[in-house]
């Protein structure tokens, strides 16, 4: 396969094609869709992810645009080719508005469209203007009307949790997309696409025909790239990619797995690449952490502090789906938004008793909420916290745990005090997100044994360490814990040696006191 420029920041289908970039073909998807059961569809995934092209690959389908297909999978499906006319209505424009701005936006999306039928005296109110739009497109055609609507939760994402403000956004929204259900007769397909789920009752008002694929199996790979994909249509390009960063083929694919892909959208779905990253991987010829870097999480992590969820806590959790493909405004934790949202995914399904294991995708997005979370818990230095733990994984390359301790020990005694630092939780958490940027290593906390729970575990290339923290005690208490409790023997199917860690913190300097380490022996510092 020849290898193509790659369509960053392009999310019009027929740019794409008609300018020969590289197109993942999703065309038996829009086929599948367009030909079952159903008028009414809604899919819900991350920003980044190719829903922009899905709905332009819609308009184009259904605008009869044969031509654009040739080679794809729905030009050996599709016969008839029927020509309907499209509305096509994006909302991604929406956003940080207040309720008259947000009326005079839907009016300039409406307004496109009327011009574009001949419609100069519209009525008053957008209720009314679909309505009028909908009925001239259908007399005017002869056919029935799709309607595409790209991002549709996108002037009420910033103000989701600002319960007065919301209701008043949320009103008008309902309002203008009411008449969808109310034009059923006219409408041949609808297509919604969005970030969070919101209830139907609050949004679409009677709209209680549209069916949510977000989690379908059938569908779980149509938007992002899935493994199969990358490995057929994108074969050349790891070639290239391998060349230039000087791995072999099977080291490349592996790189580009462990920062990119790790996506699952229903229980049974494909492995799903991140399309922003892995194409601007290809393109700059580096690893880096290209999506979690093109949004801020601010409004994450405010959200984690109004939750009270701590960054230990957003991985591997058990629940049902309707504890987070649930609708966002009124939801009892943070776990729908942090799932809607890309920060955390599918990894496992228990069909005996149809439960869901959820975790950070992949490394992108673990490092980059790892130091977005930096100042919250060590410094608003992320510079120097993020030097000093590269010294600390080179101390803990050659298994001088001693050393890292003294080195986070003065690194903590130039940081200033934390307002929040008077529990044992604060430092398990601290360490936590310092080790964590230790990307080479595994890092759980409150790791459950047979006869208690180990504080923190963390395995790195060369040894497993078991940490007990303690506050205001001594670092005698915390590896006597751990000896008591006899954690050593629950990980002994490791294959790595063993390492008791005991760490006291003080609660006046805010900085360790001591620790004791035992191996064959223990320490005193």
């Amino acid at each position: 396969m020849a290898l193509k420029l790659y369509p960053l920041g392009i999310q019009t289908f027929e740019r794409i094609r008609r300018e020969d970039k590289l197109y993942i073909d999703k065309t038996e998807y829009v086929y599948r869709m367009a030909h079952t059961s159903g008028a009414y569809f809604f899919l819900g995934r991350p920003r980044r992810f190719g829903k922009s092209l899905l709905v332009s690959t819609f308009q184009s389908y259904f605008e009869g645009k044969k031509d654009l297909f040739k080679g794809l999978a729905i030009e050996r499906l599709e016969k008839e080719w029927t020509e309907y006319p499209v509305l096509h209505f994006d909302m991604s424009g929406g956003k940080h508005m207040n309720p008259l701005q947000l009326e005079e936006y839907l009016g300039y999306r409406l307004k496109d469209e009327e011009t574009k039928w001949g419609i100069s005296s519209p009525a008053n109110g957008t209720n009314n203007r679909l309505i009028d739009l909908i009925n001239t497109v259908y007399r005017k055609s002869g056919r029935q009307v799709v309607v595409l609507i790209d991002e549709y939760d996108a002037p009420m994402l910033d103000t989701v949790h600002e319960k007065e403000q919301l209701d008043e956004l949320r009103n008008i929204m309902r309002n203008f997309y009411s008449p969808l259900k109310f034009c059923e007769a006219k409408l041949r397909f609808v297509f919604m696409t969005g970030i969070t789920k919101f209830s139907q009752l609050s949004i679409f008002s009677e709209l209680n025909n549209i069916t949510n694929i977000s989690m379908n199996d059938d569908y779980a790979g149509i938007c992002g790239i899935t493994t199969d994909e990358l490995l057929t249509q994108m074969s050349a390009d790891i070639d290239v990619l391998a060349t230039e960063t000087g791995m072999d083929r099977e080291q490349t694919i592996n790189r580009l797995k462990e920062n990119y892909d790790g996506y699952h959208f229903s229980a049974y779905s494909p492995d799903v690449f991140n399309p922003f990253s892995l194409l601007s991987c290809f393109a700059e010829k580096n690893f880096e952490a290209y999506w979690f870097s093109s949004g801020t999480p601010t409004y994450l992590i405010n959200m984690m502090r109004k939750y009270n969820v701590h960054p230990a806590d957003i991985t591997r959790v058990e629940a049902s789906a309707s504890e987070f493909d649930a609708p966002t405004e009124n939801m009892p934790t943070l776990m729908p938004l942090l799932y809607q949202s890309g920060y955390i995914t599918i990894k496992d399904y228990n069909k005996d008793y149809n439960y869901y294991t959820l975790d950070v995708p992949n490394k992108e997005v673990r490092l980059g909420l790892t130091k977005a979370l930096i100042p919250f818990y060590v410094s608003p230095n992320t510079l120097a916290v993020t030097n000093m733990a590269r010294k600390i994984a080179q101390a803990l390359d050659k298994c001088d745990i001693d050393g890292a301790l003294t080195m986070l020990q003065t690194f903590l005694g130039t940081v200033p005090y934390c307002s929040n630092a008077n529990s044992e939780g604060h430092y398990q958490q601290m360490l936590y997100v310092i080790f964590s940027l230790l990307t080479d290593y595994l890092v759980d906390v409150e790791v459950h044994t047979p006869t208690g729970r180990v504080d923190i575990v963390m395995l790195t290339k060369a040894d497993l360490y078991l940490m007990e923290i303690k506050l205001n005690q001594t670092a005698q208490a915390a590896l006597q814990q751990i000896n008591l409790k006899n954690y050593r023997q629950r990980f002994a199917l490791s294959g790595r040696p063993i390492t008791k860690v005991g760490v006291n913190f003080d609660g006046n300097t805010r900085n360790i006191s001591g620790w004791m380490i035992e191996k064959a022996t223990s320490r005193n510092s």
